[in-house]
């Protein structure tokens, strides 16, 4: 997926944003903003890959403030919060009267999990938001293609799921268990080095995902999204024998859409931004379940 006119000015605005998180130095913050300035100037085409270019831009703040977790505070709080809404939403997929209704109500979960972002310029939110998007859900379900997910997952053997960022992974729990309920051994992956809220193998330990994933893995890199081009060869193993692909947030569909694919891969999020809402169809602030085979 390329970038559209509505990406630079959010690369800016969270540029900002996270170099604000990672040093309290004024100097330093200026310093950094206008090399992010140079940075994306020079990388910045019609051709560019929004996550690729964010992912250039976080490297580059990482490295000149020091810091290499800016958001690694904010990632604490979204866990934190997300594990006190986990029993509400265990209840929700455990009054479902029969297996698709339970996958359809987790994967809502984890859709709407997927809200958990900040610094997005013109998406807002607030922790205390969440069980209400939660309550709306399948009200608010733009593109709907659980049943078809679920119908490739009842018979695959091995399930890669990508998850996206801290706190959502919570509700990601949800949806593996189901998803090795119907019969799938599946590998999670989270990323190796800090991205952004992306989570980490801490973040998935946090929430309890090493106990329901059959196997817990890295991507081996920072990127945002999926670069298949980076990533490990442990998980560019996960991918090539997985029978379908869970892919989380707005950086995959980002990354992934860049490939042709001999496998179903079920993009699962909530769109934040314009461009990624109108690469859809639908609109912002919409959860959207899409499957691509």
């Amino acid at each position: 997926m390329k970038i559209t006119a509505a990406c630079p000015p959010c690369m800016v605005h969270r540029a900002y944003k996270e170099i604000c998180y990672a040093t309290e130095d004024p100097g330093l913050r200026l310093e950094v903003m206008l090399e992010v300035i140079k940075l994306l100037a020079r990388e910045l085409n019609p051709g560019a890959v929004p996550a690729i270019v964010g992912t250039m831009r976080d490297r580059l703040i990482k490295r000149m403030t020091g810091n290499p977790d800016p958001y690694r505070s904010v990632k604490e709080v979204s866990n934190k919060a997300a594990l006190e809404l986990v029993p509400w939403a265990e209840q929700y997929v455990n009054s479902a009267g029969d297996d698709f209704e339970r996958f359809r109500r987790a994967g809502l979960c984890a859709i709407v999990g997927n809200a958990m972002e900040f610094d997005i310029l013109g998406h807002e939110f607030k922790v205390e938001d969440l069980s209400g998007l939660l309550a709306r859900a399948e009200q608010n379900l733009a593109i709907d293609d659980l049943k078809s997910i679920y119908e490739i997952a009842k018979r695959a053997r091995k399930v890669l799921y990508l998850t996206d960022n801290a706190g959502e992974i919570a509700f990601d729990v949800l949806l593996v268990r189901e998803l090795r309920h119907l019969g799938a051994e599946v590998t999670v992956a989270v990323k190796e080095e800090p991205c952004i809220n992306d989570a980490l193998l801490e973040d998935a330990r946090a929430v309890g995902m090493d106990d329901e994933a059959d196997e817990l893995i890295t991507t081996g890199t920072d990127t945002v999204g999926l670069v298949l081009e980076w990533a490990s060869p442990e998980c560019l193993k996960a991918y090539e024998e997985a029978d379908l692909v869970i892919a989380k947030g707005m950086g995959n569909i980002e990354t992934l859409t860049e490939y042709e694919h001999a496998k179903p891969i079920a993009f699962l999020l909530y769109t934040k931004c314009e461009t990624i809402a109108s690469h859809l169809g639908v609109e912002r602030g919409k959860c959207v379940a899409k499957l691509m085979t």
